[in-house]
């Protein structure tokens, strides 16, 4: 059933060498694989009957190769749709960062030299009001974990409540309202 009020389609960035292997990718400007640019290619299939009104990309190139080989290359770069600031844990699996750090989880503790959840949280905070004071049904291109938290923050939950939401490579979630504008809610889900 189509909703009568906006969607936000969000798309997480095809699979690359570090997504792949679980490693942190931040701010790192790693290139998809040739399976994530094949993934990224079908998006452009599975939303090829829908309009946006506006079409938004992370700054990094995995998010915007996505959305350029998914057919939407006019994308609009929104610096604030960033993946979180990894800093010194960049390019670690969370594996290798729990045998120095036991216990330690992003959605509480944030990076060291990085984002704190409360940093994330303020970017997800300026996308939400964005794309609420735009209006429209909006397609975004970004990468896990800031989607996850974009997500908690649309829903009016704290930003550390992101470790709820589990996005794979190059699948697509939708956000939007049930009854009226006032009630948010997220209408699918990690869709690949």
């Amino acid at each position: 059933m189509t909703s009568p009020y906006p969607e936000i389609t969000l798309v997480r960035h095809g699979e690359t060498e570090w997504s792949a292997t679980g490693k942190h990718t931040g701010r790192s400007d790693i290139p998809l694989t040739a399976k994530g640019e094949d993934a990224a290619r079908k998006l452009g299939e599975r939303l090829q009957d829908k309009t946006f009104s506006a079409i938004w990309s992370s700054p990094s190139s995995r998010a915007r190769r996505t959305a350029e080989l998914a057919g939407f290359a006019t994308a609009e770069v929104r610096p604030d749709l960033a993946e979180w600031d990894y800093g010194a844990y960049e390019g670690l699996k969370t594996r290798e960062i729990l045998v120095e750090r036991p216990g330690w989880s992003l959605f509480r503790d944030g990076c060291p030299d990085g984002e704190s959840v409360i940093q994330a949280g303020a970017r997800a905070d300026r996308v939400v009001a964005a794309l609420r004071e735009a209006g429209g049904n909006i397609l975004l291109f970004s990468s896990s974990h800031f989607l996850r938290t974009l997500t908690a923050r649309w829903l009016g939950l704290p930003a550390s409540q992101g470790a709820l939401f589990v996005l794979d490579t190059a699948s697509v979630s939708v956000l939007g309202y049930e009854h009226d504008m006032s009630e948010p809610v997220v209408r699918r889900w990690n869709r690949t």
